[in-house]
């Protein structure tokens, strides 16, 4: 123990160094410790209690968080973080940034709700924005909202004088593709033209994009584009080619005598091999008055030189209309109708030709281009060496995406045995199948062994048969009018406790109907006798199985579009 004397002593000492240390603290209150500095060096000075970010800091972190896919989060940091908890002023950036996220995300109604927001606090929206703005209304799956919200915005900006950014002008180009129409892109192309920005291959992209919406015309219109992308001397770049092979798959060509004459003229371009990346002008009203806006149809000018796209099918030396674009000289005098997707393949040069125009420009066909070609083709082991070949010369990993859409191409058009080769292919490729791959299977199942094989193995493989599967087996064995195969798929769908939806039941209810001018009192055969025979087991079938309620419709959606074609 220490004398009282002494630690009376040692609490004055104490006390005398603590009072130094409050004042040294008090006079260095602005600084902060090396480590702290170490850990934020956005740091404000710490004017607040506590660590206090900037904006710049928040920019950053709200970018990071949209990168990684968390645009939830990136919102959470700057509304309730950032404005709420902090009370921070944003700045321009802060908005952009996270109306951009919400752009990519297609969140119409947020990304118009911070532009507001932006405008009340006093900040001058810059190209970011309004590029942020259109990509959230092109890329909305409420199409009318989205078309309305960009049409008032691109009349506000014009009426305040705004001038836009080439990359602006893309993004209301994309909402004009999507939720609009060619001719929309058009007059917005021709402004773009007219504020002296310059034409690039991915203009034309969004060009060819509408036209894909197009299903009537929409291949004649792509390659109207294409020859005025020609024109302008730009090179197509793999994207355009994509777009043009959506086109010759999706759409028809409209007109015959139409497409004659807007097509097979004779063409000089300008192209130069050696200026792909070269801006060249574009002349918009030959698209808007000469080409697109043609109304009357024209008549043939020979229809016994007709040269339908049917002939010289498996040929590279096939006439081609992209020669006939590049004005080169071709065979074809006249068009004929061209009703499949494999005939108008063939007008453009067919797969062959059309990859070796690709590698002959420097372009690399991708994924997208052969699974295109792949839905295209005519089935058989050619078709598959081709596209093979082309997938290892460019080193493109195949997917099952790629397998089901060749597997899907070969049972539609009847070639069940091709189909099953491809799933050969699958398996020595060690490609894992899925559900898609026996629904595409039971496309080509013409008979009821084939189907309840395909049944088997889709069990072996691990998976339960859903409504896919027997809807496109219902679809076939409808439209070879077999109410044998009919009755033997709805005894599995109970057996193995599928149950119906509503487009199912519609496909059967289909099926059930008697022929319109039938009588049953004035006339009897037997193949009406099977129509009396289905309906009564049906009824009592539909009687015994529970339907699928309307929240599961999603799947029925998409087994009609998988039927129909994407």
């Amino acid at each position: 123990m220490l004398p009282a004397a002494a630690r009376a002593g040692r609490r004055a000492a104490l006390v005398c160094f603590a009072g130094v240390l409050r004042t040294g603290l008090t006079s260095a209150r602005p600084c902060t410790s090396g480590r702290a500095r170490a850990r934020d060096p956005q740091d404000d000075g710490g004017q607040r209690a506590g660590r206090r970010n900037t904006p710049y800091w928040y920019f950053l972190q709200c970018k990071k968080l949209i990168r990684a896919n968390q645009l939830q989060e990136a919102l959470d940091l700057f509304s309730r973080d950032m404005l709420a908890a902090q009370r921070l002023q944003p700045e321009e950036s802060n908005y952009s940034v996270v109306i951009g996220g919400c752009g990519r995300g297609g969140r119409l109604r947020e990304a118009f709700a911070l532009y507001n927001d932006m405008k009340k606090r006093g900040l001058q929206p810059s190209d970011a924005t309004y590029t942020a703005l259109f990509n959230a209304c092109a890329e909305s799956r409420r199409q009318p909202a989205g078309l309305q919200r960009a049409l008032k915005l691109e009349q506000d900006l014009r009426r305040q004088g705004c001038q836009l950014s080439a990359v602006t002008y893309h993004a209301l180009l994309k909402v004009h593709a999507r939720h609009n129409h060619l001719q929309a892109c058009l007059y917005t192309l021709q402004e773009m033209v007219q504020q002296g920005h310059a034409v690039t291959p991915q203009t034309f992209h969004y060009l060819l994009m509408a036209c894909v919406k197009d299903r009537d015309a929409g291949f004649r219109l792509a390659l109207q584009v294409w020859r005025q992308m020609l024109c302008s001397g730009l090179r197509p770049d793999s994207q355009n080619y994509n777009l043009l092979l959506r086109a010759a798959r999706d759409c028809a060509l409209g007109d015959p005598g139409l497409a004659s004459q807007l097509l097979l003229r004779p063409l000089r371009t300008r192209q130069d091999p050696d200026s792909s990346h070269k801006s060249a002008p574009i002349d918009v009203e030959v698209l808007l008055q000469q080409q697109l806006l043609v109304r009357a149809a024209a008549r043939p000018r020979d229809a016994g030189a007709l040269i339908s796209a049917g002939q010289n099918q498996d040929s590279k030396f096939a006439p081609n209309l992209l020669d006939l674009l590049e004005g080169k000289r071709g065979q074809v005098v006249s068009l004929g109708p061209v009703a499949e997707a494999a005939d108008r393949l063939t007008l453009i040069g067919g797969a062959e030709s059309l990859l070796d125009r690709m590698a002959a420009t420097g372009q690399r066909p991708d994924l997208r281009t052969l699974t295109l070609l792949a839905d295209m083709m005519e089935p058989g082991p050619r078709t598959m060496e081709t596209l093979l070949e082309a997938a290892k010369g460019h080193k493109v990993k195949l997917d099952t995406a790629f397998f089901n859409r060749a597997i899907r191409r070969a049972a539609k058009a009847g070639a069940l045995e091709a189909a099953q080769d491809v799933l050969q292919l699958m398996r020595q490729r060690r490609v894992s199948v899925d559900l898609r791959t026996f629904g595409s299977l039971a496309l080509g199942c013409e008979r009821p062994q084939q189907a309840l094989q395909l049944l088997r193995d889709v069990e072996e493989a691990g998976f339960k048969p859903n409504l896919h599967i027997f809807s496109a087996l219902i679809g076939r064995a409808t439209r070879r009018l077999d109410y044998v195969y009919l009755k033997l798929i709805l005894k599995t769908m109970r057996r193995l406790e599928v149950w119906p939806n509503q487009l199912l039941i519609g496909q059967l209810e289909f099926a059930a109907r008697y022929p319109p001018d039938y009588d049953q009192f004035k006339s009897r055969n037997n193949y009406l006798v099977h129509i009396d025979g289905f309906r009564g087991y049906y009824q009592q079938w539909l009687r015994e199985m529970p339907a699928v309620e309307a929240d599961d419709q999603q799947e029925a959606l998409q087994t009609q579009s998988e039927q129909r074609g994407p």
